[in-house]
């Protein structure tokens, strides 16, 4: 009996040794948050403050100049939950009607694959991939969530004539536990549109020091509201800068980012923890300090040497901010301009956390791991193909792209070719001089990657956007 107690005591302990082992995640994803606003990728005080905690973290870490996205929030977010083109999953577009939409319970997400892998799962801020029960967040892996369902554009409405009369019904501020349907808080309208991302902030350190204290591996999410119209900073930063309510808030986002960061240090646990900064999409075409939308409060987002917003197919629309930070396992102070995707993020977090993935569908997202610490140069990505809604814009390959569609902003004129637009990323970032002649070549290189995604796509029909749950994919 005495050997068995002693061996069960082994046992545990080497349990709880394996599971501290397990680094914590943390994500951190703005909202519409172009390549050149943080200091680290040329912006900062050429947008009117530093972000001493952005560059920071990027110098402490690997930074990612072609880190891609989808060009839209809710395919974006698809993407960056499930490891597949959003195209798969049925959110290829931002819902725009109140019909069903979202994530399927057959779907399996980066926080169910880490749930399943033993971590605590924490969500703040802007889910966007479902609003009805069964597709909240607490629906689909993470163990507590507070915040909004859908977008922040929707907190004006009910200050907006009409919107009453239209009898639909208003977006709340909303917080789950799972296994529960999340309850309502507050109604989501301007007085609480400066002060979401406080709440969130202190949400998530209080989240990450409850986990720390039980000694358990955590992942939290915490995608904020900002930079998302209306541009609103909160009280103890409007006017802090003088220099306008972008500046204000450029300079409210990286001083969270600080707190985030100071608290991981101050909980002894940075060592342990990959810290990753990065966006959705590219900036609004243009967004505004309040509802009244005059030109003298318009304000316009920052892609960099990039041409283009979200909702194009642009480099500005596809290219984010991208640092990641974990000490002593990737390099301080590296860079690299080697292409990776969103979707990458699920099955590189499930090999360094020994998470299992699916194997009954495609993933499209690639194993960045051994590229992230440093045991390889590239990162085994050539390209990916370039979506805007649920049409094929362009086909990104190496330094080229071929693009079959444009339009210059969300609302701008749509431009389909007969024949394909190529430029090279290098001697043209605006992506404005068309040399298919004489680079001929180059499509016949770029599209292979197209006819085996489109190849896919027939062996494997997406899911139709507003599937209903329960949901089994047709067996061929």
């Amino acid at each position: 009996m005495k050997h068995l107690f002693t061996f069960l005591i082994t046992f545990f302990l080497i349990i709880g040794s394996i599971a501290q082992d397990k680094p914590n995640v943390v994500l951190v994803f703005l909202d519409n948050f172009g390549w050149g606003e943080p200091g680290f990728n040329g912006g900062g005080v050429t947008r009117g403050t530093a972000t001493p905690n952005m560059d920071k973290l990027a110098a402490e870490g690997l930074r990612l100049t072609n880190f891609n996205v989808e060009v839209q929030c809710t395919p974006s977010r698809s993407a960056l939950m499930t490891g597949r083109y959003a195209i798969r999953s049925g959110n290829a577009t931002v819902p725009l009607g109140e019909g069903l939409y979202g994530l399927l319970q057959w779907e399996v997400t980066m926080a169910e694959m880490l749930a399943d892998n033993g971590y605590a799962t924490g969500m703040f801020g802007k889910w966007h991939l479902g609003r009805t029960p069964g597709r909240f967040p607490t629906d689909q892996g993470f163990d507590e969530w507070y915040g909004i369902p859908n977008s922040t554009d929707e907190s004006p409405y009910s200050s907006l004539v009409g919107f009453e009369e239209s009898k639909l019904h208003e977006t709340f501020v909303m917080k789950g536990q799972k296994g529960k349907v999340p309850e309502k808080v507050r109604p989501y309208r301007l007085d609480y549109r400066p002060l979401i991302d406080r709440d969130l902030t202190d949400r998530a350190m209080e989240f990450m020091e409850k986990q720390a204290k039980a000694d358990k591996p955590f992942f939290v999410y915490l995608p904020y509201t900002a930079t998302h119209f209306p541009t609103m900073p909160h009280p103890d930063y409007e006017g802090k800068t003088g220099k306008g309510a972008w500046v204000d808030l450029l300079l409210q986002i990286d001083d969270y980012l600080g707190e985030l960061l100071d608290k991981i240090d101050n909980l002894g646990i940075s060592d342990n923890t990959i810290f990753i900064f990065t966006a959705d999409n590219g900036p609004e075409a243009m967004s505004y300090g309040n509802t009244s939308m005059t030109v003298e409060t318009a304000i316009h987002g920052s892609a960099g040497p990039w041409r283009g917003t979200l909702f194009t197919g642009f480099e500005g629309a596809l290219r984010v901010p991208f640092a990641i930070r974990w000490p002593g396992k990737i390099k301080a102070g590296t860079s690299s301009d080697e292409i990776v995707h969103a979707m990458d993020l699920y099955p590189t977090l499930a090999a360094i956390t020994g998470g299992n993935i699916p194997d009954d569908r495609i993933i499209d997202g690639i194993d960045m791991s051994d590229f992230f610490l440093g045991k390889t140069d590239k990162s085994g990505r050539d390209g990916f193909i370039v979506y805007m809604g649920n049409d094929i814009f362009a086909v990104k390959w190496r330094n080229w792209k071929l693009h079959f569609k444009e339009q210059d902003s969300w609302n701008g004129e749509l431009k389909t070719y007969t024949m394909p637009r190529v430029y090279n990323l290098y001697n043209d970032p605006q992506e404005k001089d068309n040399v298919l002649f004489p680079h001929t070549w180059v499509p016949k290189a770029a599209l292979q990657q197209l006819t085996e995604h489109v190849a896919s796509l027939k062996e494997n029909p997406p899911i139709k956007a507003g599937q209903a749950d329960p949901y089994v994919p047709a067996k061929k």
